[in-house]
């Protein structure tokens, strides 16, 4: 599957107008989490990515992430659903959705805003150097997933 851009305009634009139809009350199509918990869960990746979530890769760890799971994250194909996730994207507690919400918008916005060049050969914690097109297909491979989750 091609996916859109993250960091273009409409791709941007589409993504927030996703983001804003789901309610605290959106039922998801499969899986556990409540529309709160999946923003939060949405939210671990941007946080990683800027240091607001705290990861600890050793070597072996990376290599195995780098070798083993980056092709099913960065790859064409959509990640199945009810796929089990690494424990730090495990939300279990109660999340305040507008708060998530707010929060997942101002990620969208600042990576989009960033633009594709900041994003060109960027270390990613667990996967080392990756190009722009990976840094979007991983946002928005992810964001697709579970906004057809809860069906918007």
């Amino acid at each position: 599957m091609k996916y859109p851009s993250t960091f273009a305009p409409e791709t941007l634009s589409n993504n927030i107008d996703r983001v804003n139809r789901l309610t605290p009350d959106t039922k998801p199509l499969w899986g556990k989490m409540n529309a709160a918990q999946m923003l939060a869960h949405l939210n671990v990746a941007y946080d990683m990515e800027t240091g607001d979530q705290p990861v600890n890769n050793n070597f072996l760890m990376r290599f195995f992430l780098k070798t083993f799971v980056k092709h099913g994250v960065v790859g064409p194909d959509p990640y199945p659903r009810n796929t089990r996730t690494a424990p730090q994207f495990v939300i279990s507690d109660e999340r305040d959705f507008e708060r998530e919400r707010a929060k997942l918008i101002a990620h969208l916005e600042r990576v989009a805003g960033m633009g594709e060049a900041a994003y060109e050969g960027k270390e990613n914690v667990s996967f080392g150097a990756m190009s722009a097109e990976e840094w979007s297909v991983m946002y928005q491979k992810h964001l697709e997933h579970h906004m057809g989750q809860f069906g918007v």
